[in-house]
């Protein structure tokens, strides 16, 4: 951590130095990208976008890029050992590398962030091509996660410079996945402070909501989670920590399957979480489940709701209520070997919270997803 503060560095505060216009992408580092990509279009509803590689003139990986409504995923795999890429996939897996955020400005957003402590992962450049300019630029967060900068008001090709468009003839319909909603990371013992902390001075966050074990724990295992959200809300980093319990908690599988701090899920947003999941279960995507006496005083806790019950009891669909509406939730079983990556996929019906009346019931089902594999 201290490798990414400066010391002495102070917050200025100025209102929103860091303006961002939500999550550009979200680029995972994979064994196979083609194969990945191929997976979340056939489980998950993306389309075909961009693709980079060998015949665009990259020597060393491939890019492929899929596209869902304005949420956008990149697979980057590796051409050959002895490279970061390669590096980073033995030690961690298939992961998420890059959290991509839009701005307007690529270099002022490099430049606030590094003089507020930041450790430059990207100084600015220009890429161009036929089609206009992209302006990045990047820093590193916790664990081996970066965050790149992308400006793309001048450019109006199909991804950015260096990709060409892919096209394929198999593109499976939308599950109706729009944008993402937030992205989790997973830190240490002793490590959300500092990471709150870096995320108000570095980038201007601001601490929305904060559980501690109290609020998020079972007989066995607790965490502790702050959520971090930038200005204009666009852009949500839920932080979570381990906290003592009996036995292991998700958070500690998580850092030990990893093998360091990371990303451990990325909620998508939906209008229709009842086809959104009828689709994905469809298609293959596992889920979750908690017990059905879950839903039998469901509506005395969270009041009236627009659906159905039934089906969010077939489906396993989690609801919670705050003060400005209420939410639909549920999450996926590990996408990967590891128990470390999975989504969350949430419907939100006014309410900006994140599921606290949910915790007890989701960590419980994960705890049976742990005993199953032998790591509770």
């Amino acid at each position: 951590m201290d490798t990414l503060i400066a010391p002495g560095k102070k917050a200025v505060n100025n209102t929103d130095f860091l303006p961002l216009q939500g999550t550009d992408y979200v680029e995972f580092y994979v064994g196979n990208a083609k194969q990945a990509a191929h997976f979340y279009k056939t489980a998950f509803g993306f389309q075909s976008l961009a693709y980079a590689g060998p015949e665009t003139g990259l020597k060393d990986r491939a890019s492929y890029v899929v596209r869902q409504h304005k949420l956008t995923f990149m697979f980057t795999t590796p051409l050959k050992a002895n490279n970061a890429i390669a590096d980073h996939i033995y030690k961690h897996g298939d992961g998420v590398k890059t959290l991509a955020l839009r701005v307007d400005d690529a270099k002022d957003a490099w430049l606030q962030t590094t003089q507020r402590g930041a450790k430059s992962y990207l100084e600015p450049q220009t890429i161009t091509d036929e089609h206009g300019e992209v302006v990045t630029s990047g820093i590193h967060t916790y664990g081996d996660t970066v965050h790149l900068f992308v400006e793309r008001k001048n450019y109006n090709g199909v991804f950015m410079p260096g990709f060409r468009e892919w096209k394929t003839v198999y593109n499976p319909s939308s599950t109706g996945l729009l944008y993402v909603d937030h992205c989790v990371g997973n830190v240490g013992w002793n490590q959300m402070t500092p990471w709150v902390k870096f995320y108000e001075n570095v980038m201007g966050f601001r601490n929305i909501l904060s559980f501690d074990d109290n609020d998020i724990s079972t007989e066995y295992s607790a965490l502790m989670s702050k959520v971090m959200s930038n200005g204009n809300g666009f852009v949500k980093f839920p932080i979570n920590e381990p906290a003592e319990g009996k036995k292991k908690s998700q958070v500690e599988e998580y850092l030990e399957y990893y093998d360091g701090e990371g990303c451990q899920h990325v909620a998508l947003a939906t209008n229709n979480i009842v086809e959104t999941v009828t689709e994905l279960q469809n298609r293959g995507v596992e889920f979750l489940k908690v017990p059905s006496t879950y839903y039998d005083d469901l509506l005395e806790r969270v009041g009236h709701i627009d659906e159905d019950l039934e089906p969010l009891k077939d489906l396993g669909i989690l609801v919670d209520r705050d003060d400005e509406g209420y939410l639909l939730q549920i999450f996926t079983k590990p996408v990967e070997d590891r128990p470390t990556l999975f989504f969350e996929i949430i419907q939100r019906k006014g309410a900006k919270s994140f599921g606290k009346g949910n915790f007890k019931a989701l960590f419980e089902a994960i705890e049976r997803e742990q005993d199953l594999r032998g790591n509770l």
